[in-house]
């Protein structure tokens, strides 16, 4: 399986083709007055990584579940691994679709069962890089304003999916509060739809380290105890200490290789 994964790599590799980006870039000198939600994001992006993540090889563990994640420009493969005593369940997703393996035997899946695995994988991944992804053709920004949190200014956005290319939780709303001083990412809430209704999450970032030019956070997940609390006051129950501690968000054993153009 790990020979097939191999394989997969190369010719994923192989078939990438160079392209020029399109994104826009912006001035770090920018008066802060006058910055855009995209702008925003862009120089948060970019002090986080930047295009290293548009051509690395990431491996880590979460919660004992082995990750690895390859990005090619526009080409990508996010895979988890979950090994239970001599079985092994190799779930990977790509720009080509979903598939799973049962050790080295292709597992056939009802498209719902393969769309809540795909899910599964892609939020790990997803969360593992912020804030890269935000600049994707489905992502909605805009600017909310500013909020102060524990003594720091931040910019504040909210984000939203469009359906087409937005992924299997397009309904999900995010917002992000970026250090106006750092441009850097040091809280995030989200909604998402549950059986009971609307989920909230808010997380706290912490333990901030680069590897290989790349920044990775661990986050404390906080919860509210009511749903009273719209989305965006998440930072200002979060200041008032009304949240619930709720869980650790940690990445472990991080590794990161940059893939030559």
């Amino acid at each position: 399986m790990k020979n097939y994964i191999i394989v997969l790599f190369v010719a994923l590799l192989s078939s990438c083709k160079n392209e020029n980006s399109n994104n826009r870039k912006t001035d770090l000198e920018t008066n802060p007055k006058t910055l855009t939600a995209d702008d925003i994001i862009s120089k948060s992006i970019a002090v986080s990584g930047g295009k290293r993540f548009e051509k690395s090889s990431l491996k880590f563990e979460f919660r004992d579940v082995y990750y690895q994640a390859l990005r090619k420009n526009h080409e990508f493969l996010l895979v988890r691994v979950l090994v239970n005593d001599k079985d092994s369940i190799f779930d990977m997703l790509s720009n080509v679709g979903f598939e799973r393996y049962h050790n080295d035997a292709f597992v056939k899946l009802e498209d719902s069962i393969a769309n809540v695995y795909s899910a599964s994988v892609n939020s790990v991944h997803y969360f593992s890089v912020l804030p890269y992804g935000l600049n994707d053709e489905a992502v909605n920004k805009t600017l909310l304003g500013s909020e102060h949190i524990k003594n720091k200014d931040y910019h504040k956005i909210k984000v939203t999916f469009d359906e087409s290319g937005g992924g299997e939780d397009h309904e999900d709303i995010f917002v992000y509060w970026v250090n106006k001083d750092t441009f850097k990412v040091d809280y995030l809430a989200y909604s998402y739809e549950e059986i009971s209704g609307i989920g909230m999450r808010f997380r706290e970032a912490y333990n901030e380290r680069y590897v290989n030019g790349l920044r990775f956070v661990d986050y404390n997940n906080y919860k509210s105890e009511t749903t009273a609390i719209p989305l965006e006051n998440l930072g200002k129950a979060f200041e008032d200490n009304q949240l619930q501690l709720l869980s650790k968000i940690d990445l472990e054993n991080i590794k990161v290789d940059l893939v030559n153009n």
